[in-house]
């Protein structure tokens, strides 16, 4: 990195955080701290959803998770726009009727108070959880690319986003996250458009997407009920439906940011917003990674994007055959060029392409050779290398002071959703469990301090995963599978809550306990791909509430009609 990166680095990253806790100072009350005075319009709210879920993990993993497998993880997000009408049609004018700040209140009228705090609970475990990982994702990659130590970028990422969090409440993440959007959106759209621009004279985009899909990395729709397959459109119709209904409509992270709105209506276009905007964003990220595999079809490519994975080697005794495999991959790409340059130019089309095919095979072999490499030279490197593809181009293929703007937009992502988590966990936590539970005669002042002291507890905790975490196998995977353990559970709750009168508190609290165990034991077990859980899990606690209700349900209930 050149000084002129460093500039923009850090001049985009101190203008955030300056700018959120200049401009929200001064909350005097729970409602002006937690909903943000219900200022928003629905513009600032859609950002802020779409903010709240793009993470850095999203800008570092989904290039790489297209890279090597093509675009159909974008199937994922279908079912976000049918969550999105459901959730406008039914949540967003129940919470603004009862007038709640978390999403959770509305249990204890339906049920009662033990229902709304293990709800909430369940929310702080899996939510808090993630907010470690937002932190980790950015920092783990960023020092292995850099060389720069762990442990201090958990604790900057951390602590940036704790002095604005702590300061302005839920209207700081809103207004700091239009600012983000607008300089993530600026650097996706820079990187794109420079990675087409880098692709040899006569390779056109519309020739780049042919030699993407060539080498099947434009299969974008699965319509095949195979369970196996872990992204298909059933699963992000159905499965992610089922998501997106339980993070949208349930998760304290979103719905503080539609509660902040001016009004129903400016809620409801809020989500509507970032429901049409959502599956195109993602579909255009994913685009990026394809267009770096296309890239690198001209261009050397390391065996392993993890530059540890290099280091390893080089100071071990399977360097000499690593070396081998290079050659072998050089090799590799050095005909299938040829075959590309063939296939693109209309000579034996369907032989340049079985050949592209082939090769790309032995590509794939080569690679997974290299895995085995490292992984007997130190079995503690992480040799899944997606997280690294497009950080790797970033840093060694584009000009002086882009590299510093893509970096600003991976920390400004990581913030802007670690700023979510940290304000959506300290309001439940001052709200559902504090004031409830334990002080419930306060004022108004003391409620904000309460709200501000958990935002500081939760960024430490935060900060403490992020240093204690490990690279799972992808982490835009890890945090929809922890998101699937959990969200089923919750949505189903409030599908009960909703919909079926006579199941009271008591079964549906030992309903939730029962499907948790059940849900994490058949994750652990793989019983079904991640997105089947929400589904599984939804449906188990309502069934077990109905069969449970007539053996334990009271016969008293908060008679509180909607």
């Amino acid at each position: 990195m050149q000084t002129i990166d460093w500039i923009v680095l850090i001049g985009t990253l101190l203008f955030i955080v300056l700018y959120g806790s200049w401009k929200t100072r001064g909350s005097k009350n729970v409602q002006e701290y937690i909903r943000g005075g219900n200022e928003a319009k629905w513009w600032t709210i859609g950002l802020s959803v779409m903010a709240t879920q793009a993470s850095a993990i999203t800008f570092l993993s989904t290039p790489g998770q297209a890279f090597h497998s093509g675009m159909g993880f974008v199937q994922f997000y279908f079912g976000l726009p049918i969550a999105m009408v459901v959730i406008c049609m039914i949540f967003i004018p129940l919470y603004h009727k009862l007038n709640v700040y978390t999403a959770y209140e509305y249990l204890e009228s339906r049920f009662d108070l033990k229902t709304r705090s293990l709800t909430a609970i369940l929310f702080l475990i899996q939510r808090g959880l993630a907010a470690g990982i937002t932190i980790f994702a950015p920092a783990i990659i960023l020092s292995a690319v850099l060389g720069w130590d762990l442990t201090i970028l958990n604790i900057i990422i951390g602590v940036l986003v704790i002095i604005y969090t702590v300061s302005g409440g839920t209207k700081a993440v809103s207004v700091t996250q239009k600012q983000q959007m607008a300089i993530i959106f600026t650097g996706m759209f820079i990187a794109f458009f420079l990675i087409v621009s880098y692709l040899p004279e006569g390779v056109t985009f519309s020739k780049a997407l042919d030699i993407a899909g060539a080498s099947g990395k434009m299969e974008i729709l699965d319509f095949s009920f195979n369970l196996d397959n872990r992204y298909t459109f059933w699963s992000g119709i159905i499965g992610g439906s089922f998501l997106a209904l339980s993070y949208f409509g349930t998760d304290q992270s979103q719905v503080q940011r539609y509660l902040s709105g001016k009004s129903i209506k400016e809620s409801q276009l809020g989500l509507l917003f970032n429901g049409l905007l959502k599956v195109p964003m993602q579909f255009f990220i994913l685009l990026v990674g394809v267009m770096v595999f296309v890239f690198y079809q001209f261009n050397a490519s390391p065996l392993n994007f993890n530059p540890k994975a290099k280091e390893v080697i080089s100071n071990s005794e399977y360097v000499v055959e690593y070396d081998r495999l290079e050659n072998e991959l050089k090799d590799i790409q050095t005909r299938k060029e040829a075959h590309i340059h063939n296939y693109i130019s209309k000579k034996e089309t369907e032989k340049s392409r079985n050949a592209i095919v082939a090769l790309n095979d032995a590509d794939k072999k080569v690679r997974d050779a290299a895995k085995e490499l490292i992984t007997k030279a130190n079995a503690n490197v992480e040799t899944n290398d997606k997280d690294y593809v497009f950080i790797h181009f970033i840093l060694n293929n584009l000009p002086r002071g882009l590299i510093g703007l893509l970096l600003a937009v991976i920390l400004s992502a990581a913030m802007s959703s670690t700023a979510s988590e940290l304000n959506a966990l300290a309001s439940t936590t001052a709200i559902d469990l504090y004031k409830r539970n334990v002080k419930e005669d306060k004022d108004e002042k003391h409620y904000v301090n309460a709200s501000k002291f958990f935002t500081l507890v939760w960024g430490i905790l935060a900060i403490l995963v992020a240093c204690f975490a490990n690279l799972f196998d992808n982490l835009i995977q890890l945090v929809n599978i922890i998101g699937s353990i959990f969200y089923g559970n919750v949505l189903g709750i409030f599908l009960l809550a909703f919909f079926i009168k006579f199941v009271h508190s008591n079964a549906t609290f030992v309903a939730a306990i029962i499907t948790q165990v059940i849900v994490i034991f058949g994750w652990y077990y793989d019983w079904m791909p991640y997105l089947w859980l929400n589904l599984f899990g939804c449906f188990l606690v309502m069934i077990i509430a109905i069969i449970l209700q007539p053996i334990v349900g009271s016969s008293s209930r908060n008679q509180l009609e909607y």
